[in-house]
């Protein structure tokens, strides 16, 4: 059986991103559809002593802009901000130095569009957890189809047998009887959020990966993920 999952890069993921990506033997980058003003694409959330902390990249997009072009305003010192609010308020963290390597790395650079260093930190995190899982953009198919349509396409282009959906869009919008005809099994991926050790007090869930990697390290990251219900 062969199992897709696709969804937009997002800005330092949170776990439930990687738990899909876990589960699928090929993961497709949704790149070639529109920009959503104000979601996960550019900004993401993190912990601080007393409550969360918006991360979040300015960027130049138009209403109709696809995610894989929507370009950084880089005119801003944002990369500074963020790599300095993740060293404030987790350099005391268990695996702090083990994991900042990540974020050097992915700091250490300038980018010129979002999707690049989006991908940029979900390929570190995947090597970070030993995440074997075939990627491909949705670009790279040329599928002309949008909406649940374009979906089903993929999963047909990728002989896929199932397909992982999230279910905040999918519920409403999703053609279900479309992938039962076409003899593919969608599977709706209501991830249940682990607990794990925070260095800061009170457990905050839907952070980005980054707080789980800082705080339990790559073994007991892996493990979690792992263990975690959908």
């Amino acid at each position: 059986m062969k199992t897709v999952a696709i969804h937009q890069p997002g800005y330092l993921p949170w776990l439930g991103f990687f738990k899909k990506m876990m589960n699928s033997d090929i993961f497709v980058f949704f790149d070639d559809v529109q920009y959503e003003k104000d979601g996960w694409q550019n900004r993401n959330q993190v912990r601080g002593p007393n409550d969360t902390i918006w991360l979040i990249v300015p960027v130049k997009a138009h209403l109709d802009s696809k995610i894989n072009q929507v370009e950084i305003d880089n005119s801003k010192n944002w990369m500074n901000k963020h790599k300095k609010t993740l060293s404030y308020n987790y350099s005391k963290a268990p695996y702090f130095g083990e994991c900042s390597k990540i974020v050097e790395y992915l700091y250490g650079k300038k980018h010129e569009l979002l999707i690049d260093i989006n991908i940029e930190f979900i390929k570190l995190v995947m090597d970070y957890l030993d995440i074997k899982t075939k990627t491909i953009f949705s670009s790279e198919l040329q599928i002309t189809k949008n909406g649940s349509d374009k979906i089903l396409e993929i999963c047909k282009v990728l002989n896929a047998d199932k397909y992982i959906s999230g279910t905040v869009w999918a519920k409403d919008h999703l053609k279900v009887e479309e992938f039962q005809k076409a003899n593919i099994t969608v599977e709706f991926q209501e991830f249940q959020h682990p607990t794990y050790k925070q260095i800061h007090k009170g457990f905050i869930p839907q952070m980005s990966i980054m707080d789980l990697l800082f705080n339990e390290g790559k073994v007991s990251s892996k493990q979690i993920l792992a263990d975690a219900i959908v």
